[in-house]
């Protein structure tokens, strides 16, 4: 029955948006922003390696998965290039996706701390789709009979206006070329993402830090909104909301590892659980995310000027 149910769901989702391509769906998106957003790369002026791995709605037959690989830094004399590598692959039952950009951002100094960075993302999107569908009309020209994998030029923008924990803004655009990939019968959808956070301290101990994203294709528009307390610049908990979707309690754990000299390291950790709110929260053990991040930064060496005397040669 669940088999049934999930084919249904998606053949008529296919159906009705003609295959159309979308973005992967994170609770835990304010750690992860490069994605959508190529301004975001350098912010943090360390060098991180990042991966996602999103299980959504476990215990249906064929569930959603996702995977995603992050690397992230920074460049230039004066730390204010950005660059980054995002791969990821989603698994959507009969159809797998596939995307892998190369980002750059340039960040501009402001007054008062204050940054702002432009950047844009270049890769490429393949979607494969299989031949184990179970159709609901045997006679559908669309549902493919073997297994079929197109790709295509991908290319995404993005700004971002920042202090560096104190708070974010960001505008960006996804998927801008459009397109379609005529022998999948697939519908690129370009995205518009509008995000913005802020970190308010509680004490000497406490942070809250509040998010919130908004994301459309123009067709469909989606809202997401978060908060969670930072304790001790260590552990965190929070709750995230998107309506007619999830509610998702988080958690995370970060800490600095011991340096060597004036380098520095650290790691981060999360995991989410997603509470189904729609009506597949009948046939849906709910949606779990996990994520780590790997972050280091090199400090300069400094050149010291050092005299010699022919005395001592």
């Amino acid at each position: 029955m669940k088999k049934f149910i999930l084919s249904f769901i998606t053949l008529t989702t296919l159906s009705t948006c003609a295959f159309a391509q979308q973005d992967p769906q994170y609770t835990q998106w304010q750690f992860e922003r490069q994605s959508v957003n190529p301004a975001s790369v350098g912010m943090t002026k360390r060098h991180c390696i990042s991966i996602f791995h999103r299980d959504q709605w476990d215990g249906l037959d064929q569930d959603p998965k996702t995977y995603l690989l992050n690397y992230r830094g920074y460049f230039g004399a004066k730390e204010n290039i950005g660059a980054g590598l995002t791969a990821y692959t989603e698994v959507l039952g009969q159809q797998q996706n596939n995307i892998i950009r190369l980002s750059g951002a340039y960040h501009f100094s402001l007054s008062n701390n204050n940054f702002f960075s432009a950047g844009l993302n270049l890769g490429l999107i393949q979607s494969k789709l299989g031949n184990r569908w179970i159709p609901i009309d045997p006679n559908d020209q669309i549902i493919p009979t073997s297994e079929q994998s197109q790709g295509k030029f991908d290319l995404g923008l993005g700004t971002m206006l920042y202090q560096p924990s104190k708070y974010y803004v960001g505008l960006s655009l996804t998927h801008l070329l459009g397109g379609s990939m005529d022998n999948l019968h697939i519908e690129i959808a370009r995205h518009i993402y509008v995000m913005g956070g802020v970190e308010l301290p509680m004490g000497t101990s406490l942070v809250l830090r509040p998010n919130a994203l908004v994301k459309t294709d123009l067709g469909a528009t989606q809202f997401d909104v978060n908060a969670d307390v930072l304790w001790n610049d260590m552990l965190w908990g929070g709750l995230s909301f998107r309506p007619g979707d999830a509610i998702s309690p988080y958690v995370g754990f970060q800490k600095e590892l011991p340096s060597a000299g004036s380098n520095q390291h650290g790691i981060k950790i999360g995991y989410s659980y997603d509470v189904t709110t729609s009506e597949l929260k009948d046939y849906s053990a709910g949606s779990h995310e996990i994520f780590a991040t790997y972050c280091w930064r090199i400090a300069p060496q400094l050149i010291r000027a050092r005299h010699s005397n022919p005395r001592f040669l």
